[in-house]
């Protein structure tokens, strides 16, 4: 497995990619991975990865299929997306299903009835990505679709053989579920992984204050340098290796700590953790 990093880690210190290109570089990372960006920015950050030898190895987008205005009109917009995946020279590109929990389900009384709309749209938009080498995929992420058995439904939705997960070890703690027993179900279908860690208060406790978030369930989270927090991230990465994924393990940090400083740890402890 690769320690690679997400831009996403580096938001503390500003939205400039390229110097986020710079600092993965200068800390070791193998590769980066990007958010949202357009067509000009990508040609610039596919320059900049190959003049200093630093891979871009996945393109993460926003997609709502729930509140689109139309299911056909979001894979549309994904499909564009995808172009700028292929400008990066990706190829694996994440997008979500769904945003935050819809309020009230935009429509929907649950996520089985929600479950054909989502696999249509993301159908789509993996068609389209397979006619160009790129693989597509969900991410445990969102509170709606974050379950490993939603994410393991929408899979199997699809049908597709160039559709699968994203895993986020971290995640499946928003939605109160074991990480390892999460990453288990879903393993098979994985495409990349984000190693991401929290420290976990139990909801019963008093709030811990500021830079705490609740969970589904209302249990108490703060993201963590890798290796710091509650998730078991040696028993993942075992999980996926027995699995058969060999592929990239990002991290993406959303702690308190200085980024900067919780990336160097963070991979030190990650690249002791796969080596062991």
């Amino acid at each position: 497995m690769q320690v690679t990093v997400s831009s996403y880690s580096f938001y503390q210190k500003g939205q400039d990619l390229l110097r986020h290109m710079r600092w993965a570089k200068e800390l070791g990372f193998a590769g980066i991975e990007f958010l949202d960006t357009n067509r000009e920015m990508a040609l610039r950050l596919r320059e900049e990865s190959e003049r200093i030898g630093l891979p871009i190895v996945c393109y993460t987008v926003g997609a709502d299929f729930l509140r689109a205005e139309s299911v056909e009109s979001e894979a549309a917009r994904l499909q564009a997306q995808v172009d700028i995946a292929d400008i990066l020279g990706v190829r694996a590109m994440r997008h979500d299903a769904t945003g935050g929990w819809p309020k009230p389900l935009a429509g929907y009384r649950g996520f089985a009835q929600a479950l054909p709309l989502l696999a249509k749209g993301c159908r789509a938009v993996t068609e389209y990505a397979a006619a160009k080498g790129i693989a597509t995929m969900v991410e445990n992420h969102g509170f709606f679709c974050q379950d490993s058995a939603r994410v393991l439904a929408l899979v199997e939705a699809v049908n597709h053989p160039n559709f699968g997960t994203l895993v986020d070890i971290g995640n499946f703690c928003c939605a109160d579920e074991d990480p390892a027993r999460a990453v288990g179900n879903v393993a098979a279908f994985v495409r990349h992984a984000h190693a991401k860690d929290f420290h976990i208060k139990s909801g019963t406790e008093e709030n811990p204050g500021e830079g705490w978030f609740k969970s589904r369930a209302g249990n108490y989270l703060r993201g963590a340098v890798v290796g710091h927090g509650n998730v078991p991230v040696r028993q993942c990465l075992q999980t996926l290796r027995r699995a058969g994924y060999d592929g990239c393990v990002s991290i993406e940090f959303e702690g308190m700590e200085d980024c900067l400083t919780a990336l160097r740890i963070g991979k030190a402890n990650l690249e002791n953790l796969i080596s062991t």
